[in-house]
């Protein structure tokens, strides 16, 4: 039977199409934040949500889990992690400009720590968020739009009265886009849409009169204000920003540096990042200053404490900090937004112009959706008072009807057909009345109490009221100016209500500059053992343990204390370790394993040579690998300023290995594991780069491989053992390079 259902299409159309419908569903439905009410859908879904179930500011909390089940459940099936984390964060002041849920139990800290599960926590929503984003979803100011399975109805977007966007900012990733928004101060950001909404000509520069830039809860101090014009007109650019930083002076001349305040960026795990770095700069000796580091941050405040040693500068310290770790960070700012169905970076005039329209439709809406209301009760209030002007003839119809339809028709119609009147003058007048059909029903069912004098006289006040509102709801839909006052008033009792002092300063700050303290430069003795241990000691230190120093240890040479060492391995790499980041100390000090101050990795490699820097750079190096390739490299080539480089080019499965500073040799003797020995004069060994591969010293058998490299200088005897055979290297007669060379017998 053939199925109807198969499609047939090309493989690449069906993906692009697929992974356009993907990227469109991420981009407009989850992860940007539209610029009306600045909210992601999970944020807008979990407050209306909040808002349903009823779970007001003045009203108990509910726990979290409830909240989050029934917005997965209604609104949002995508998870009940991303509901209650986005649930979490509106709840966190330290990450909120204006938090837009009160949390009870552990919502989590500035350090770092998550929140308590969320069938331990409870939430409610704050006064500001009933107030300022939910408050006229009764008066038909948004549309609703069915929800995922088309059994609920939810707002396309909230009713809020605030640009949010900017107040509270938004960070969110999203395919191919990201958007990043800093949070702003509630009172900055109303000066400045009341200013653009009185002049909307006005330029980004004069609206940073009203509004000075980037307000972050954690505070801080912005350093490049003279950037923030260019970043609110593209919407686009970095933002630097610094902890705040206090001196305290102790006794003895001690100072503690104090941070009071963190950069935005450092809130979370970078604290203890941060903590770890300061640690790590006394560890590796670039500051010499801290002499304890402790957090005694609480609900009070970031509080972190640096202990600096007697007579420190202070002022250089904190700009090492500056320099080396997250004190100063930068915030980059790409404040991009749902705006007319599609992503658009906005810059600050535009933000506030889409708001402003918002504002100006959800009014129009709402003032609409009251003038009717108004309308329809003007009409009811009209008939009511005309009814009691001819109460006693209604009455009569009431009485004389013989049914409810009975007496509406001649209320609205005037048929009196079928009524019992009492006479002929009542039957008449019946036939006069014409109230409406809403002013009929007013009628029959009001009860006899609003006949008393003072209810007629309240029935009378408020009509007055009523027609005093449609005036005043005419004028507001009819004048633009009226609309514009109405809504400045409300920013201004919001304003008033919500707003805050300003956490972040906006300044102009010269880059932080380190001056590193100059070291006397001294004779310092490298001294590396068997096991690899390393570590240096004064010089008069050596002298008087020279025996047991060149005894106990595998490698020795005289250095400065501000050069370098220079450590070549048998996988062809240099890796140069700072001589100050080597621990100073006593002869019997153990030292520190050489691959925790350097790139070598014991697994990996072998060392072959260690030697000074300045040492290296005043002569020429001989390498030597294990298939037999040999070259000479000027010791200048390998004076970097990376920790880890080549050293040399290696062929396949090749390792170096010897590695020899060229002196007073007159003949290099190369011998391989099958018992071959070939000497040659150094003369035929070429000078190369070392990025190259080098010449062929000796011709080798199939698996042979060298396994010795030995030098003669002919100034003194040159013997080695050979499977208990002694071989004089100088009586060896000297051949070609790359000979097969002779094979010695045992």
């Amino acid at each position: 039977m053939e199925d109807s259902r198969i499609i047939k299409t090309e493989y690449s159309e069906e993906m692009q199409k697929s992974f356009i419908d993907y990227a469109m569903s991420v981009i407009i439905a989850r992860a940007l934040p539209d610029v009306r009410d600045g909210l992601k859908p999970v944020q807008r879904r979990t407050l209306y949500d909040m808002y349903e179930l009823g779970i007001r500011y003045d009203r108990p909390y509910r726990k979290c889990a409830r909240i989050v089940g029934d917005t997965m459940g209604k609104y949002h099936p995508h998870g009940d992690s991303s509901i209650y984390d986005s649930l979490v964060v509106m709840g966190q002041d330290f990450k909120k400009g204006l938090p837009l849920v009160d949390g009870h139990g552990n919502f989590g800290n500035i350090e770092g720590d998550g929140a308590a599960a969320m069938r331990y926590t409870e939430a409610r929503l704050q006064k500001v968020t009933q107030e300022a984003y939910l408050a006229d979803l009764d008066k038909d100011v948004v549309d609703f739009v069915p929800n995922f399975d088309e059994t609920e109805k939810e707002p396309s977007v909230l009713p809020v009265k605030l640009p949010n966007f900017l107040i509270n900012g938004s960070e969110g990733i999203a395919v191919g886009m990201a958007t990043s928004t800093p949070p702003h101060n509630l009172g900055e950001v109303v000066d400045a849409m009341k200013a653009y909404m009185r002049n909307e000509s006005i330029t980004t520069k004069e609206l940073m009169r009203y509004l000075k830039g980037p307000d972050f809860p954690t505070g801080g101090i912005v350093t490049n204000k003279d950037d923030l014009l260019q970043i609110y007109e593209t919407g686009t650019g970095k933002i630097k920003i610094r902890g705040k930083v206090e001196f305290e002076k102790l006794k003895g001349g001690k100072i503690n540096v104090v941070i009071t305040e963190i950069p935005y960026p450092m809130i979370g795990m970078n604290i203890s990042k941060f903590l770890s770095d300061v640690a790590g700069l006394a560890e590796s000796k670039k500051t010499l200053d801290v002499v304890d580091i402790s957090n005694q941050s609480s609900k009070e405040g970031i509080r972190i404490v640096i202990e600096l040693r007697k007579d420190a500068d202070a002022e250089n310290f904190v700009n090492l900090l500056y320099k080396k770790t997250r004190l100063e960070d930068t915030f980059g700012v790409n404040m991009l937004a749902i705006c007319n169905g599609r992503p658009e970076t906005m810059g600050l005039k535009d933000i506030l112009k889409a708001n402003m329209d918002f504002q100006f439709q959800i009014a129009t809406r709402k003032y609409n959706n009251l003038l009717s209301r108004e309308l329809e009760r003007k009409e009811v209030q009209e008939g009511l008072i005309k009814a009691c002007n001819v109460i006693d003839l209604i009455i009569e119809i009431l009485r004389g009807s013989k049914d409810r339809n009975m007496a509406k028709a001649c209320l609205v119609e005037g048929k009196t057909a079928g009524i019992k009147f009492k006479s002929r003058e009542s039957k008449i007048m019946a036939a006069q009345l014409s109230f409406t059909e809403r002013q009929a029903n007013a009628i029959l069912e009001m009860r006899l109490y609003k006949l008393i004098g003072l209810e007629i006289e309240a029935l009378i006040k408020e009509h007055e009221d009523t027609m005093a509102n449609i005036y005043r709801y005419e004028d507001i839909l009819d004048r633009r100016d009226s609309m514009a006052q109405v809504i400045i008033n409300e920013l201004d009792a919001f304003k008033k209500a919500y707003s805050r002092r300003r956490r972040t300063v906006i300044d102009n700050v010269e880059e932080a500059v380190y001056k590193e303290k100059e070291i006397a430069e001294t004779e310092v003795v490298f001294l590396m053992d068997r096991f690899g241990y390393a570590k240096v000691i004064d010089s008069t230190a050596y002298e008087r343990n020279k025996d047991a120093a060149d005894s106990e240890n595998k490698f020795v040479f005289p250095c400065k204390n501000t050069g370098k060492v220079c450590l070549f391995t048998s996988a062809g790499q240099l890796h140069t370790i700072k001589v100050m980041d080597l621990p100073f100390g006593k002869f019997r000090d153990k030292g520190v394993p050489i691959d925790n101050v350097s790139n070598y990795n014991s697994e990996k490699e072998t060392i072959v040579y260690i030697t000074s820097q300045t040492e290296l750079n005043l002569k020429r190096v001989v390498f030597v690998t294990a298939q037999a390739m040999i070259k000479l490299v000027s010791g200048g080539e390998f004076d970097v300023s990376k920790r880890t480089v080549a050293a040399t080019k290696l062929g396949e499965g090749d390792q170096v290995l010897n590695v020899t500073p060229l002196e007073e040799q007159r003949h290099v003797v190369l011998q391989t594991k099958e018992g071959f020995f070939l000497k040659f004069a150094m003369e035929e060994i070429p000078e190369q780069k070392k990025a190259a591969l080098g010449v062929r010293g000796m011709k080798l058998g199939p698996k042979d491989i060298v396994e010795n490299v030995y030098y003669t200088s002919g100034l003194s005897e040159s013997s080695v053992v050979y499977k208990g055979k002694t071989i004089d290297l100088n009586k060896m007669k000297a051949a070609k390079r790359d000979g097969k060379g002779t094979k010695i017998r045992v």
